[in-house]
């Protein structure tokens, strides 16, 4: 009987895939990514022009932030072609992920690896290293086996999270570096270590080549901090206060992509600033799908999830925030009534 009614779960998939490929909606995109990419480039080359010859502390702090957003921006392209999303060609894509590298200083295979493991199954213990995080908890289990000075953080993990992402851009660098380190699954050995040290060294040279040391030490904290808490505030409300699937847990694909996931309710500014990862439930059930066709599958998916009574879980900017925070504090509250 469970078979019986996995396969039938599975025939619902392909059933909205069918429905999504009739429209349109997978074909490639080159048109898009061939202002995307050099228009994003253009920005990093108008950040680094500032550098050069402006000497204002103010300027360039306000260059800081705007290089913090150009870098997230890099980063969602670096995503959109880790999932094959630009061009038919694994390699084309790999050319495209390892650009996004040289400029964030992300490693593509530890990142890849990492993310994929998610995508495979979302929210779910012991599975996906997205909710496997030492300085957070996500289950009152998690919360409570926490030690010393991160049961402290966890405990009120509400307050410190968005602070806490100030670190995520250091915390995808030094990760992507010791997984080279590691060399595990590292599809291009020698391109991914020459990338980052390249990067890294580019990086370093143009700020303290034009900038006088303090101040070039400044930019680099700046920019690191609203990078990470960029990227962090992005990735937060995809899944965040979701459903937590236990170990084992045994869902079929479309129910687990689709219960597990938040979209926030897009906007111009918002589709911009998530990178098209504000249609989260979309991206996870078709990876591959383009970013500019996830707007255009939304009602569609929305939909075919209605007819058949699957929850769909949409909400705006500033509730999936409350949603987030009030989550993460119900998580850690066995730590606020038992302190020791």
């Amino acid at each position: 009987m469970q078979d019986a009614s996995r396969n039938e779960a599975g025939k619902e998939y392909l059933q909205l895939r069918r429905i999504i490929a009739a429209k349109g909606l997978l074909d490639r995109q080159y048109l898009y990514y061939a202002v995307k990419i050099p228009a994003t480039l253009a920005m990093l080359a108008l950040g680094v022009a500032v550098i050069v010859v402006f000497d204002s502390l103010w300027v360039q702090m306000l260059n800081a932030v705007f290089l913090a957003m150009v870098f997230g921006q890099f980063g969602f392209i670096g995503h959109d072609s880790g999932h094959r999303q630009i061009f038919r060609s694994a390699r084309n894509n790999d050319l495209v992920m390892l650009l996004a590298g040289l400029v964030t200083g992300m490693t593509p295979s530890w990142w890849q690896d990492k993310h994929n493991a998610h995508h495979r199954n979302p929210n779910q213990l012991d599975t996906d290293g997205d909710i496997e995080v030492s300085v957070f908890a996500f289950t009152e289990q998690q919360a409570l086996e926490k030690r010393g000075i991160l049961r402290f953080v966890v405990k009120y993990q509400a307050f410190l999270f968005y602070p806490m992402l100030l670190l995520t851009s250091l915390s995808l660098l030094g990760g992507g570096i010791a997984y080279l380190i590691r060399r595990e699954r590292v599809r291009y050995p020698a391109a991914e270590v020459t990338m980052v040290a390249v990067g890294i060294a580019l990086y370093l040279t143009v700020l303290f080549l034009f900038l006088p040391p303090w101040q070039a030490a400044l930019f680099i904290l700046v920019h690191r901090a609203l990078a990470g808490l960029y990227m962090g505030s992005v990735f937060a409300p995809n899944h965040k206060g979701m459903p937590v699937l236990d170990p084992g847990a045994k869902l079929d694909y479309l129910r687990q992509q689709v219960l597990t996931a938040r979209d926030v309710l897009p906007n111009p500014l918002i589709d911009f600033a998530y990178g098209g990862l504000n249609y989260q439930i979309e991206h996870h059930l078709f990876p591959n799908m383009p970013r500019n066709r996830l707007k255009d599958a939304r009602q569609a998916v929305k939909t075919f999830c209605q007819e058949k009574g699957i929850p769909y879980h949409e909400t705006g900017f500033w509730q999936s925030q409350r949603e987030i925070l009030g989550y993460m504090h119900e998580a850690s509250a066995p730590l606020r009534r038992n302190p020791s």
